[in-house]
């Protein structure tokens, strides 16, 4: 079930399908639906064995219709996740499951270690919605040998004023996904601001690569779907999807060389990619 037909859900569907395929299922016993067709025709589809939702509001359609069929939820980020669950009142399960698109902070912390080997702040602007990652992210920042610069954005507080305190002893800059700090509104000062103090921004989204981040690290809709059709494989086998959401265990680097140059580093995206894979022990 897909929130609509933007390519990302589409590619993650048809990586998804593929996989399944591959595995010896039949394309007609796979169904793709978008929202608005999904509450138009459910009530005359047969009880699938199990649900993919892409997306937020595929979740959401889902949640609001409970029933026995596991449902898996791609390309949601964790606090979309959680919200649902909240309103929802249900909570994460064997029959309730997701495959986070947010990347876990020790990931990014160690692709920190790996491009950057000289720094040793990492500069955060938490906001409402990150907040709560502060004290694992300070956890982990000490066991990777790195100290965070921090600062907390409330909604009546001047962005910029906190952004520069923050930048003032920090190394690099870690975007964390909080929509208060980073939106199309902020996204090109913070960029300009961080260019012009000679300090990288690292992302969450290629398309801050796009627009001036020194790189981001993300996971690609095809590699969700990959994913997604393992665990599904494992449902249709008699198995379970895991009792609590998990991150993806693939991922993408994606580096802005004008910016590297700028900033005098020489950052090979794909090795950055196989060191970081090859320290979490992934062929």
């Amino acid at each position: 079930l897909a929130s609509d037909r933007a390519p990302a859900y589409t590619q993650a569907a048809q990586a998804l399908s593929g996989q399944l395929v591959r595995s010896g299922l039949a394309a007609t016993d796979i169904q793709l639906l978008s929202v608005s067709e999904w509450s138009l025709r459910s009530a005359g589809l047969p009880r699938p064995r199990v649900y993919v939702a892409l997306g937020t509001s595929a979740l959401e359609a889902l949640t609001q219709s409970p029933g026995p069929t596991p449902v898996l939820a791609a390309l949601v980020p964790r606090r979309s996740f959680e919200h649902i669950l909240q309103r929802s009142a249900r909570r994460a399960s064997a029959r309730l499951s997701a495959i986070y698109l947010d990347q876990p902070l020790s990931r990014q912390l160690g692709l920190i270690r790996l491009a950057l080997p000289e720094a040793r702040q990492v500069g955060v602007l938490f906001g409402p919605d990150s907040a709560q990652q502060a004290e694992p992210l300070r956890a982990l920042a000490s066991s990777h040998g790195l100290t965070l610069q921090e600062a907390v954005l409330q909604a009546d507080q001047n962005l910029f004023a906190l952004l520069q305190h923050v930048l003032l002893g920090s190394d690099v800059l870690l975007a964390l996904a909080d929509p208060l700090v980073f939106n199309s509104t902020s996204i090109q000062n913070i960029l300009l601001t961080t260019f012009r103090a000679k300090l990288p921004l690292v992302a969450f989204s290629p398309a801050y690569v796009r627009a001036g981040a020194l790189w981001s690290l993300h996971v690609t809709p095809e590699q969700v779907g990959l994913q997604a059709g393992r665990l599904v494989q494992t449902v249709l086998q008699g198995g379970n999807l895991p009792e609590q959401p998990v991150d993806s265990d693939d991922f993408e680097v994606s580096v802005n060389e004008h910016v590297a140059r700028a900033l005098n580093l020489n950052l090979d995206a794909k090795a950055l990619r196989l060191q970081l894979r090859a320290r979490e022990q992934k062929p």
